[in-house]
């Protein structure tokens, strides 16, 4: 008796395989996964072409020399030798420095009290202090510099150094003052943002258990002892993220040296945005211009970086 084996036909050599993707993309697609493409394609479009699409457009205009009239022309590392070589920029960049230390000095601080204050208050005049700390971010920034501007009046009818002679001092020149201008432009910034930050820290002591200070007032601890060890350490993580998101907005001041001063006296107020504002709509010289804000978004990419690994290990403990 003679037994056939038939033999199970195989691809021949070089067949390509069998689809083994198709079925997973089949279950991605029935999971909603196109759905969600779909619904976030237009954000990311939009958010694309206003956004991405014009660093990218700076980036090639920092290597060209173009009016937006003539045809562009490719000069290379030009533009960013120029801008490097410019003696203002020194003087921006401490003038930068010297207005975001004195915004986390007395910026910074200010917010968190005011927090606090508020958060201590009863819950039907809480409405209300939230109400008036948030009031001066609701005035147009542009209103809120120029009514500074009457306020930082040098005469003695000034209405700040009426308050001064009330207490034997001033008058001040305020504005007129290498010495005191940039101070007084970062008062006005401080009134203007503290606003913002307070809401935001008032949020994140929502979520401070209540227990941590029912167990340090029963160990006697004070106001102050109970800000320093309860509040503040439990609000560490907002805290390093609002640190560097006012180290990077003071880094590109911009409307209040220019309201204020225009970057006088003497370039005491003259900040990095400023110069980069002087290069293309005074001096016309756009790729300038473009070359500077390249450099400064990678200094802020590297101080973001250096931030962040500086505070990792301590945000996490």
């Amino acid at each position: 008796m003679t037994t056939v084996t038939t033999a199970t036909p195989t691809a021949p050599t070089g067949a390509p395989a069998p689809p083994a993707r198709l079925p997973r993309l089949r279950r991605w697609v029935q999971r909603g996964g196109a759905s969600t493409v779909a619904l976030a394609l237009p954000a990311l479009v939009v958010f694309g072409l206003f956004s991405w699409w014009p660093m990218i457009r700076g980036a090639v205009m920092s290597v060209q020399r173009t009016n937006f009239v003539t045809a562009p022309t490719f000069v290379g590392l030009g533009n960013f030798e120029y801008v490097l070589a410019d003696p203002r920029l020194g003087t921006a960049v401490i003038n930068t420095v010297w207005f975001a230390v004195l915004a986390i000095v007395l910026g910074f601080p200010a917010p968190i009290l005011l927090a606090v204050v508020v958060s201590t208050v009863t819950d039907r005049r809480r409405r209300w202090f939230t109400v008036l700390t948030y009031l001066p971010a609701m005035v147009p920034p542009v209103v809120a510099i120029l009514l500074w501007k009457v306020f930082f009046d040098p005469s003695p009818q000034g209405l700040f150094n009426q308050v001064l002679g009330w207490f034997g001092l001033g008058p001040l020149l305020w504005l007129n003052s290498a010495t005191t201008a940039m101070p007084s432009i970062v008062l006005e910034s401080t009134w203007a943002g503290a606003g913002t930050a307070t809401l935001v820290y008032l949020a994140t002591l929502t979520s401070v258990r209540a227990e941590l200070y029912e167990a340090a007032t029963l160990d006697g601890a004070g106001i102050g002892r109970r800000l320093w060890h309860v509040t503040l350490p439990q609000m560490r993580g907002m805290l390093l993220v609002m640190m560097l998101l006012q180290l990077i907005g003071a880094a590109q001041v911009f409307a209040e040296p220019y309201l204020f001063t225009g970057g006088g006296p003497q370039n005491a107020t003259l900040t990095v945005l400023l110069l980069v504002y002087n290069y293309a709509f005074v001096n016309a010289d756009y790729g300038a211009a473009t070359a500077l804000s390249v450099l400064l978004a990678a200094s802020l990419a590297a101080l973001s970086l250096v931030y962040y690994a500086a505070t990792r290990r301590w945000s996490a403990s």
